[in-house]
């Protein structure tokens, strides 16, 4: 008779580092308003969307008011895509922002993150113009990809009149934002057309679907701000099958990275994605490509929605609104 052997057992990894106490508030509001609102049932994603909308609306509110905010929609290559833009001194062409929000490509909008692309506007004298791309599972990659790709071509052809400066544009985002930034920034220098981006910012990103199963067990844990487990399911969400998973378009990490503009990289310490965000600054430099690289301590994934109260946060839009001021000028 045989004896089933024991599974073996895993390898230690690193105790999580403490989050930052202000930051924990946040996330722990965040996260019990959820769940309230929820209340254990099996809801849909638009239901979600409007829970999670909800659980953030405290955090969205306040902060710098802007001379002109307005919603567009721009008739792209792409079809039609609803902008925002927020302009802190209307009245001369002023570099822009185009933001991308952050969301597993399933989640969030222009509304969670309004306050913090005013923020962007008002720390960096910047145009920021948000993109409301289509969300997954609904509609899967590439189209949000190439929405944001003719939105860059559509505001150069229409910048004067929208008082923008085409030739002060940088791409940012958070997350899967931040993906969407470096694949679009991507499709544009494979099209001939590197030159429209003049910076690029990632804000803790998703540049890739696979991770170490030491990050994994480390910050993507179910009490954490991004779970593992929600990182596949984002993933999958977004992506059509297997391919696409490896479409460096899609997953920017696997991508030749020679030739992109300037990055700026703001990686949480405690996030399930700060490995691949650290494999990321070392890939932009073994490429040339010119980066900055900060590791916010105590941060967890999403920790610049907590601004209001949040030092570190508030530190973190500050550099990289100084670093874009930099570039752009």
């Amino acid at each position: 008779m045989n004896t089933p052997h024991p599974a073996p057992a895993l390898p230690p990894v690193l105790p999580p580092s403490p989050l930052d106490p202000e930051i924990k508030q946040f996330v722990d509001t965040v996260c019990a308003e959820s769940r309230r609102l929820i209340a254990g049932r099996e809801l849909g994603w638009p239901a979600l969307r409007e829970i999670f909308e909800q659980a953030r609306l405290p955090w969205r509110q306040g902060g710098p008011e802007m001379a002109r905010s307005q919603d567009i929609v721009a008739d792209t290559q792409a079809g039609p895509v609803r902008l925002r833009i927020h302009d802190p001194a209307p009245g001369r062409n002023k570099p822009t922002l185009v933001y991308l929000h952050g969301g597993g490509w399933t989640i969030f909008s222009l509304d969670t993150h309004d306050r913090l692309m005013r923020e962007y506007a008002h720390q960096g004298d910047l145009a920021v113009v948000g993109v409301d791309y289509a969300l997954s599972p609904e509609v899967r990659y590439p189209v949000a990809l190439e929405q944001c790709v003719a939105t860059v071509r559509w505001l150069e052809a229409h910048a004067a009149e929208l008082g923008l400066d085409a030739q002060r544009l940088a791409l940012g985002g958070d997350s899967a934002g931040a993906a969407l930034s470096f694949g679009t920034a991507l499709k544009l220098r494979d099209a001939g057309e590197g030159h429209r981006v003049k910076a690029l910012l990632g804000n803790y990103g998703g540049f890739a679907p696979d991770y170490s199963d030491n990050a994994r067990r480390r910050y993507g844990s179910p009490q954490d701000m991004l779970t593992a487990d929600e990182v596949d399911m984002f993933w999958n969400n977004y992506v059509r099958g297997p391919a696409d998973r490896t479409d460096p378009y899609a997953a920017p990490l696997l991508a030749q990275l020679q030739g992109l503009p300037p990055v700026f990289l703001a990686i949480a310490e405690c996030d399930v994605l700060a490995e691949q965000n650290l494999l990321m600054a070392g890939r932009l430099l073994a490429a040339k490509v010119p980066v900055e690289a900060e590791v916010y301590a105590g941060a967890p994934h999403s920790f610049l929605e907590a601004m209001s109260i949040s030092q570190t946060a508030r530190r973190a839009i500050a550099d990289s609104a100084a670093w874009l001021r930099r570039v752009l000028d």
